[in-house]
């Protein structure tokens, strides 16, 4: 299983200058599966720049109905359909994504939820996806709907937050990840309605004591304190290997000995970037 971070921005201002990029992430072979999680603007673009190719997606997920999350989503539905000519895949969302709710959403056209299977992710609801298992998580946000999930297969499980404030639940719904992977707005004690500062990363880890925090989505506050220096203080506190993921990031989980040291023995490393004129391959 690979981890692919193609943008660890987030937040409007962040996203307007692409200070850094916004393009979500990748969960590679889960199972043989390909996933990628919030498709905010560049999706598409960093995909083909990191080397990876979009028709080999097989599923996508869109957390909320904010353009940084689920800009780039149907153009890489289109992408995973072979120009939507085959029904293949799944997407996976919450409700003003898929439905529309007040001002909220939709997000995706029918035509293009026509050719995949559908699925509206709600907290506390587990759907079954053959390849692996996914809770909704509950978050606390703008959109009222929006969700986080955790993925579980039989040698692991990730937790993505996804956008929310800290609230006391929080914790029960990402326990057992062994990979916790939180959007984190800004550092220190420097919330932000709606979002996650670092001190909140810091009482989630302590909670959930996953074997691997990532920190993604950050904005101008965060990049000028540098995430980097957040993530060593966090691990300080916590006793949790804590990254502060960049772009291009690749993180690639061995599964040997996942119940002790798996991490260690992954490798981490940031993808250079690639020239893609000739990826396809019909």
């Amino acid at each position: 299983m690979r981890i692919i971070f193609l943008g660890t921005g987030g937040g409007r201002f962040a996203t307007i200058s692409q200070r850094r990029m916004t393009g979500g992430f990748r969960i590679d072979n889960i199972n043989g599966f390909n996933l990628h999680v919030d498709p905010g603007p560049g999706g598409l673009i960093r995909t083909l720049q990191y080397g990876m190719n979009p028709t080999k997606l097989d599923g996508i997920f869109i957390s909320h109905c904010h353009t940084d999350h689920y800009n780039d989503a149907e153009i890489l539905i289109e992408a995973m359909t072979k120009g939507m000519t085959k029904n293949k895949g799944c997407i996976i969302a919450n409700k003003s994504v898929m439905e529309g709710y007040d001002k909220w959403g939709p997000s995706i056209s029918n035509y293009h939820k026509s050719h995949s299977k559908n699925y509206i992710l709600e907290p506390g609801k587990e759907i079954d996806l053959g390849k692996f298992k996914m809770k909704g998580t509950k978050t606390i946000h703008g959109d009222p709907f929006g969700t986080g999930f955790q993925l579980k297969t039989k040698n692991i499980c990730i937790s993505y937050t996804s956008d929310t404030k800290y609230y006391d639940e929080l914790g029960d719904y990402h326990k057992g990840a062994d990979i916790l992977i939180g959007s984190i707005l800004r550092p220190g004690n420097n919330g932000l309605k709606g979002h996650m500062c670092s001190n909140d990363f810091i009482n989630l880890i302590n909670e959930v004591e996953p074997k691997l925090a990532i920190m993604t989505h950050f904005g101008f506050k965060m990049l000028k304190r540098n995430p980097k220096d957040e993530a060593k203080r966090i691990k300080h506190e916590t006793g949790v290997k804590t990254i502060a993921a960049i772009d291009g990031l690749s993180i690639d989980i061995d599964f040997k000995n996942v119940n002790k040291s798996y991490i260690s023995k992954s490798k981490i490393r940031s993808v250079p970037g690639k020239n893609y004129k000739n990826i396809f391959n019909y």
